[in-house]
């Protein structure tokens, strides 16, 4: 019999069972994986970008945005750089706040498995859990290594992002069991595709990549994000469009804006006097050679034929608007994403109606938590999703 049983050694259930284990409560971490954090291992290109010193809540969707107030403003990103600070782990900020490990995401790794050893936490890995029962003493699991029962039981096991690595949906199954209600899960911070035909003009500038401005939906339910984006064969990828992933609903448009910061029909007009270039020659010193060539040889992105080879002095001003309205307002619809194998993390999850904020207990089963991806809580890209999961399985292993 333990205190608290944990299903998920991720980064939200070694938070919650470190956290639960050093105030004394018998923990037990159970994971199906055979390698212990295979997400935390490849985040942020092996250096895990591990949080975000601009986390808000309004960094984070959800069907109830503000579910994740508590949490968030009660374990800060300047506490979890405590606890870093406390390890000695070397670490500098990119941009924007990001904050990375200067050496791996082991180090990252190490701390969380050392944080629990020092909470005496037990570990039960690789073990897969096959069913789940509430008792009148809390819950009763059966495992391939026997039976566990605890007291209380917080589930932590992510979302269905990169199945690759184990990822599943039990989680989600173990919620319904449970009565509780899932948001409709879908991947997030993932590469949009586009039908291959309509794409093909595009699909030859695949690893171009320039700053552009995306966005998507109206302004009070959509977003938009000034961030890189890149040409796959298939279709947008880079931080631009996995942000906007995130917002962008099946069927409708996205809106890019590849000359952000100015007014390019104007820029052009004015440059006419006096100029000998080719517009292919202008649009080249703007964006990359690739991308400049295919725009003006492509018809539904320039305006006039044998555009490349136009001088810029003899382009009707009329026609430079128009092509600059297409650079400014380039609207396109993808038929899908990348899919969960490319996805970052899954949007939707537990509703967290059924959820105390504070706790991350179940409004209805007393001892039962959710915490970490699990959860309907996405954040952007840029760490906000690795504070989530410290936030959350903080305020979990504080409330056991």
């Amino acid at each position: 019999m333990f205190d608290v049983a944990v299903i998920g050694a991720g980064a939200a259930g070694m938070m919650c069972a470190a956290v639960a284990g050093q105030r004394g409560l018998r923990v037990v971490i159970i994971d199906h994986a055979e390698k212990l954090a295979e997400k935390i291992r490849i985040s942020g290109g092996g250096r895990c970008n591990f949080t975000n010193l601009g986390t808000l809540p309004a960094n984070f969707l959800s069907d109830n945005p503000a579910f994740c107030r508590s949490a968030l403003s009660a374990y800060t990103p300047e506490d979890f750089l405590q606890l870093i600070k406390s390890h000695r782990i070397a670490w500098h900020e990119k941009h924007r706040g990001q904050l990375f490990c200067d050496t791996s995401s082991e180090a990252i790794i190490d701390m969380l498995r050392d944080e629990c050893r020092t909470g005496g936490v037990q570990w039960r890995m690789p073990c897969r859990v096959d069913s789940v029962a509430a008792t009148p003493e809390g819950y009763a699991l059966q495992t391939n290594q026997g039976a566990i029962a605890a007291r209380k039981l917080v589930v932590a096991t992510g979302g269905m992002a990169i199945p690759q690595l184990g990822a599943t949906d039990f989680g989600l199954k173990l919620a319904r069991q449970f009565g509780h209600k899932v948001i409709e899960p879908r991947p997030a911070l993932v590469p949009l595709t586009f039908e291959p035909d309509a794409w093909k003009p595009f699909a030859s500038l695949s690893g171009v990549a320039l700053e552009a401005r995306v966005a998507t939906g109206d302004k009070r339910a959509g977003g938009a994000f000034l961030e890189d984006l890149l040409f796959t064969h298939r279709g947008l990828s880079g931080p631009a469009i996995l942000q906007i992933s995130s917002y962008w609903q099946p069927n409708t448009p996205i809106r890019i804006d590849l000359a952000p910061g100015g007014d390019l029909g104007a820029a052009l007009i004015e440059a006419k006097s006096g100029s000998r270039q080719q517009l292919g020659t202008v649009l080249g010193g703007l964006w990359p050679k690739r991308l400049a060539e295919q725009w003006l040889a492509t018809p539904s992105t320039a305006p006039a034929p044998d555009m490349a080879s136009m001088r810029l002095a003899d382009a009707p001003d009329k026609v430079l608007r128009r092509l600059a309205d297409n650079v400014h307002g380039w609207s396109l619809t993808p038929t899908g994403t990348a899919g969960y194998k490319k996805a970052e993390v899954m949007r939707g999850g537990v509703d967290t109606r059924g959820l105390d904020q504070r706790s991350m207990q179940s409004r209805t089963h007393s001892g039962l938590h959710f915490i970490g991806e699990v959860v309907d809580v996405t954040g952007w890209l840029g760490g906000y999703n690795f504070q989530w999961a410290w936030a959350s399985g903080a305020a979990c292993g504080r409330a056991l």
